[in-house]
């Protein structure tokens, strides 16, 4: 039987990788061992998957950026292993300022997700139906965005943090924080997902700690990080600390209920 997708010649393609048809796979593509590519699925040049990874119908990988700066310049797109990409997310390549647009391994990236030009998304995130990452985003380790999340070029999401559905973000969000509300703001620290993912209580009591003081205090930022580096060292304090550093857009704000009774 004739097959129904075209498949460069110059492209790797490694063992055991089922092709539906009508996927088109260009030069300097490379696939690894054991992976699914659905029907409609364009992999342009540029694009990098490693083992084990499922790209359902309709997805579109490595085109190039929507950036006008953009010059053709070379880039890629690398991911990791065992990732899921549902129908219709587009992951674009990367520009000349990094060079490559990156997805670490056991993501699970749902219909219709758009991650742009110089993202990098780290391992374990589950990013639902229509989240939607601008240019030069860092999303880290275990986060979980809501549907229909939007967020702005250059944030940085910490590790276990997790976006209530329809979060608009502009700032960086810290750390193992749940997020909600208009605009994006800090709802309390992700304790049921950190007791699933092996956390124990004193350390969920520790991180609390730290943010009544971040977010609860009343204090400036750079006033609490000054309190946080203050703090008896230990692995929670030196990564909020860390971040918070790091933080060139600012750290969303403390949700603050307002009485709109007359």
């Amino acid at each position: 039987m004739e097959k129904m997708y075209y498949l460069s010649e110059n492209a790797t393609i490694g063992n055991n990788v089922k092709i539906e048809p009508f996927a088109v796979i260009y030069d300097d593509v490379v696939v690894g061992d054991n992976c699914y590519i659905g029907s409609g699925v364009v992999l342009f040049p540029g694009t990098r998957i490693g083992k084990n990874c499922r790209i359902f119908p309709g997805a579109s990988i490595a085109a190039i950026p929507q950036d006008l700066k953009f010059d053709n310049e070379y880039t890629v797109v690398e991911i990791g292993d065992n990732n899921t990409i549902r129908e219709y997310v587009t992951i674009n390549r990367g520009t000349a300022a990094s060079g490559k647009t990156v997805v670490g391994n056991n993501n699970l990236i749902m219909a219709y997700v758009h991650i742009a030009h110089d993202c990098v998304v780290g391992n374990n995130c589950v990013l639902a139906n229509n989240t939607t990452l601008a240019g030069h985003i860092t999303i880290e380790d275990y986060v979980i965005t809501g549907g229909m999340s939007a967020i702005h070029q250059f944030v940085r999401i910490g590790q276990h943090a997790i976006l209530a559905g329809g979060s608009l973000v502009d700032k960086d969000i810290p750390p193992f924080v749940k997020v909600g509300k208009f605009p994006a703001s800090y709802c309390g620290i992700n304790s049921v997902g950190l007791h699933r993912r092996g956390f124990n209580q004193e350390e969920i009591n520790e991180i609390q700690s730290i943010y009544r003081i971040v977010f609860q205090s009343g204090l400036l930022y750079s006033e609490a990080l000054e309190e946080v580096k203050a703090l008896k060292q230990t692995k929670f304090t030196n990564i909020i600390a860390s971040f918070m550093e790091k933080s060139d857009r600012g750290l969303i704000r403390a949700y603050t209920a307002v009485d709109t009774r007359s």
